[in-house]
């Protein structure tokens, strides 16, 4: 015959052990606590918590600039239809990226600023100044010319605006002509850069005034033998035309 004390007894003590292994706190987690504490009180966890905030506050200020980064040029690389992608591959073989006037006053009341070298590269193009050594600002007036000349020692890099404007570029793998030429807009503004050995001229196509800026990596001397003048013959008749 079962004892009614003895299984209440047993009762009461099954539900008292569950009671305490409910309370009780899981054993991995105080494992953890011990071992951070420990780690903590070694000499090398400053160092290491130092670089560790180091490292979280690099990434945050990158994640805060990149917007800005990205929205600060607005180079058009995208293209919607056919005669963009054909305006894209001019732009390409002319090593010229352009960006809209319009669309960088719209996020600067005062409008555009930026630096031509930095642009440049941000854009994919390649051969023009790394760094400015000498540096040209000027304009070009209504149905002029700049350049036609090929610097055989000095990388240049251009920005150039104001005005609707012809960029020309010397490029062999254009078939037949042997360059590559582009229009900006006079709504516009666009880098453009020529390689060392390369020849350059800008055309004012507009009754308007360009300006530009060019910069290179070399002191240009035109009085040495390092520069050919007077490239394209077509160029030097279009002057003749406004004398």
């Amino acid at each position: 015959m079962a004892n009614p004390r003895r299984s209440s007894f047993q009762l009461h003590n099954h539900h008292a052990s569950i009671a305490l292994s409910d309370h009780q706190p899981p054993m991995p987690a105080v494992a953890s606590l011990s071992s951070v504490a420990a780690f903590l009180k070694k000499p090398t966890a400053f160092p290491c918590l130092l670089s560790l905030f180091l490292l979280l506050t690099w990434l945050s200020l990158r994640l805060q600039h990149a917007p800005a980064t990205s929205s600060s040029y607005q180079f058009s690389s995208s293209v919607s239809d056919s005669g963009a992608q054909s305006q894209g591959s001019l732009d390409t073989e002319a090593n010229l990226a352009r960006l809209s006037v319009s669309s960088l006053i719209s996020a600067d009341r005062r409008g555009w600023l930026l630096d031509p070298v930095s642009a440049a590269l941000d854009a994919g193009i390649h051969g023009g100044a790394q760094f400015c050594k000498s540096v040209h600002a000027g304009e070009i007036r209504p149905g002029c010319v700049r350049g036609n000349h090929r610097h055989r020692a000095c990388n240049e890099t251009f920005l150039i605006w104001g005005a609707n404007t012809k960029f020309r570029l010397e490029n062999p793998r254009v078939k037949e002509k042997g360059y590559a030429e582009v229009s900006i807009g006079a709504d516009e503004a666009a880098i453009a850069s020529s390689p060392s050995g390369t020849a350059h001229a800008l055309i004012n196509i507009d009754v308007k005034t360009t300006f530009f800026v060019g910069c290179q990596d070399c002191i240009i001397d035109h009085k040495a033998s390092n520069t050919d003048y007077k490239v394209w013959e077509d160029l030097l008749q279009h002057d003749s035309a406004l004398s």
